[in-house]
């Protein structure tokens, strides 16, 4: 009961953030289902990734040079890093593992393995590939079966959303199968998070600001609350006096009409596009830079401007990878509370 209450607390101040205009979800706001280590056939509402079979795209990078973290010598502490998932193989690599493997290196006193919560990206990855990635209850399960004492869960979500509540309250139906759990904050959720993402994604970006240049972030976007920190992100740069900076979502407010409109209203000859997403997967490669009729490259193009796509994920950027690294160590911390 101790061990529960102890997650249950964690989910409080989850919850006390949303309220507070602080939270949302990783790279999407959706939800997965799925049974322990199935190669289920669920769909993900509003998936980051193609649903379709006949669609499966191989051409994603070799899924060997992935570590996908499911070594059963995991020893007393376990540090389990979850995210949404995607079947881009080069990126899931360079950003959820480049991820991963900051933390291992950060704390070698725990086990750092990996889960993914979106069944339908598992699937696609299993098919396609032949490696089968644990989702939340086989990496639970997992860590059940090797006698984890204290359990650490960082998600790399972006922001306190739906799936992010909803993993909060799958994993505290396991908590007293461990001495101690703790879960991590997602990167947007205080203040000072939201600062320091904007000092990584302007100073990664700094170069295209020349006055000439629109620079705009595309993110998943939700139906739910949680989707203002779009738009807080926006007002945080407005008020910063990076005027040439956007961000829009593609499921969501502020939409890409609305991105489009306030770009006509400057003095643009170019547009960088960037997704403001974890990894570079099928939002980015198809919703922000494929060549159909309503893709934002498309719709730019359009409009009269140059287009330059920058397909890379937030999770390959140093500094976002540390606000992950340092909400880890405050989980950590709270183990001994």
């Amino acid at each position: 009961m101790k061990k529960l209450t102890a997650v249950l607390l964690v989910l409080s101040v989850t919850v006390a953030m949303l309220l507070a205009g602080c939270g949302s979800n990783a790279s999407n706001d959706n939800q997965s289902a799925g049974s322990a280590g199935s190669a289920s056939s669920t769909t993900a509402t509003g998936s980051g990734e193609a649903a379709a079979d006949d669609d499966e795209n191989y051409d994603t990078g070799n899924a060997s040079l992935d570590n996908i973290r499911n070594q059963d010598d995991i020893g007393d502490n376990e540090l389990l890093v979850l995210s949404f998932g995607t079947s881009y193989n080069d990126s899931r690599r360079l950003t959820i593992g480049a991820i991963e493997d900051d933390l291992e290196n950060a704390y070698p006193d725990f086990s750092v393995r990996r889960g993914f919560t979106a069944n339908i990206i598992i699937d696609h990855i299993q098919k396609r590939d032949g490696i089968l990635i644990d989702d939340v209850d086989a990496a639970m399960n997992r860590a059940v079966d090797n006698g984890v004492k204290n359990l650490v869960i960082q998600p790399t979500h972006l922001m306190n959303g739906l799936e992010y509540d909803e993993l909060v309250e799958q994993v505290g139906q396991y908590s007293d199968a461990f001495e101690k759990v703790a879960i991590g904050e997602p990167l947007l959720t205080s203040e000072d998070d939201f600062k320091r993402v904007e000092k990584a994604i302007t100073e990664w970006t700094a170069e295209y600001d020349d006055g000439e240049t629109a620079i705009c972030f595309m993110g998943h976007g939700t139906e739910a609350e949680s989707n203002e920190v779009y738009q807080k992100m926006q007002d945080l740069l407005a008020a910063d006096g990076y005027d040439n900076y956007y961000v829009g979502t593609v499921e969501a407010e502020p939409s890409l009409d609305d991105v489009l409109a306030k770009v006509q209203a400057g003095n643009y000859k170019r547009v960088i596009l960037e997704p403001l997403m974890v990894v570079a997967g099928d939002h980015a490669n198809n919703d922000m830079a494929g060549d159909e009729e309503d893709s934002w490259k498309t719709t730019f193009e359009n409009a009269g401007y140059e287009v330059t796509c920058l397909l890379r994920g937030l999770g390959e950027n140093e500094a976002i990878r540390q606000i992950y690294v340092e909400h880890a160590q405050a989980a950590i911390d709270s183990l001994n509370q």
